[in-house]
């Protein structure tokens, strides 16, 4: 397994009933000893949400500052049950920090008096007009064959990706195994995931009791436990959602009209003349795709696919500008469509001034259930690649955005979407 530390290995013993006691910094125990430290974004451009989990329960406590841990915080700490393993119970802790300045630099630590974390660092989101972050976007990334594990980490030890957007699909799954699984994988990307925030989406590898380790091992804004949810960064209005809730329905079928009348709501608001100008990219999120030309016959391959039905008409009416997906394990880049019909701005310039949104399906960041397989090329797909790897993106201003596909197998994609506003 990549990145996996001494700390991921207790947890699987742990889960595995084996014996085993490790200590971690400043003598503390395996079962108080912070694990699986991620950030996210708070509900303003002034809050990060740092979190992290404890086998025993403990306070919550966050110390941090731009120069010396001369502010502390505490949080929240919610105790976790794995329904389908008694035995296995969790400690979530939140703490949310305020009043961050913009571009602030931050080193901070977690835990408490029963031991704390190693040290980490943040830099906080600007909010001038002129910041174009680097974003990192993926989906079904496991813990075994995680391929772009160590590409990511090492982009984000030399500072050139700000953020990672994880679209749906994690550890394969969270919830194996007791759960281990899913804690090998939180502390595999705590490398990465403690010193940028780490925004994740919900799959349908998540959906086992009700998507519970999804809801409870990451803090997403909003008060819609990380199920949908949106936030503005840079010049970009992003939108999560859950292609989930159109497939698992024994979870209740209100939650597709809760969803749909959000999200209707938030894009009519991002659409205001002010909020436009301001965020001219609107950006959605999603797990399972609209298009894909992959041999599944189970839903994006299908003409009738459940996503697209719900969801096309909507985006379209709204101005979405770039649609991201996972699911399949490959990379495929559409020219801009809607309903199965190309709408490119001109054949020279397919994506200069588009009249349809642009699909990405980037779901190859690797896992143990491997590659798919391509149906022939429909003359909607611009370009698919079995390569592993992940997407770059970055909103460079108001009329262009930048996409780049980063490869694994170390061969470099590049694509410049000229989606001028």
């Amino acid at each position: 397994m990549f990145g996996l530390t001494g700390v991921a290995f207790a947890a699987l013993f742990q889960a595995l009933g084996i014996g085993l006691f490790i200590s971690g910094s400043y003598g503390a125990p395996a079962y108080v000893y912070p694990m699986h430290v991620h950030l996210s974004y708070g509900e303003t451009d002034m809050q990060m949400v740092v979190t992290w989990t404890t086998y025993n329960s403990t306070d919550s406590v966050v110390e941090f500052g731009s120069t010396y841990l001369s502010n502390v915080v505490k949080g929240q700490v919610t105790k976790f049950f794995d329904a389908n393993d008694t035995n296995r119970i969790w400690y979530i802790h939140r703490v949310t920090l305020q009043d961050l300045k913009p571009g602030m630099k931050y080193y901070y630590h977690c835990g408490s008096d029963q031991g704390w974390s190693d040290l980490f660092f943040f830099t906080n989101r600007r909010t001038d007009i002129n910041w174009a972050p680097w974003i990192a976007a993926f989906g079904d990334m496991g813990s075994v064959n995680g391929r772009s594990i160590p590409r990511l980490q090492e982009e984000v030890a030399k500072g050139t990706i700000d953020v990672i957007l994880h679209v749906g699909d994690f550890a394969y799954d969270l919830d194996s195994n007791g759960g281990a699984m899913g804690d090998a994988f939180m502390q595999q990307i705590e490398s990465i995931a403690g010193y940028v925030p780490y925004m994740a989406t919900v799959g349908n590898h998540e959906n086992a009791m009700n998507f519970s380790h999804y809801k409870q091992r990451f803090s997403m804004p909003g008060d819609n436990q990380g199920i949908f949810y949106s936030y503005n960064l840079g010049r970009i209005h992003f939108v999560s959602i859950s292609t989930e809730v159109f497939y698992y329905t024994q979870y209740g079928t209100a939650q597709n009209e809760t969803q749909y009348n959000w999200l209707k709501k938030d894009l009519e608001k991002a659409n205001e003349p002010k909020n436009r100008e301001r965020y001219p990219w609107i950006v959605v999120l999603g797990h399972r795709p609209m298009y894909c030309a992959i041999a599944d016959t189970d839903d994006c391959d299908l003409v009738r696919d459940k996503v697209r039905v719900a969801l096309e008409q909507l985006f379209y009416e709204q101005g979405v500008d770039l649609e991201i997906w996972a699911h399949e394990h490959e990379y495929e880049r559409m020219y801009p469509m809607y309903n199965y019909t190309i709408c490119k701005g001109s054949e020279a310039y397919p994506y200069k001034n588009p009249a349809a949104p642009v699909h990405i399906v980037t779901g190859s960041a690797g896992c143990q259930e491997l590659h798919d397989t391509f149906l022939p090329q429909p003359k909607w797909v611009a370009k698919n690649v079995l390569d592993y790897g992940y997407t770059k993106l970055k909103a460079i201003n108001a009329t262009h955005l930048y996409l780049q596909q980063i490869s694994d197998d170390k061969v470099i994609y590049l694509l410049l979407v000229n989606l001028l506003s």
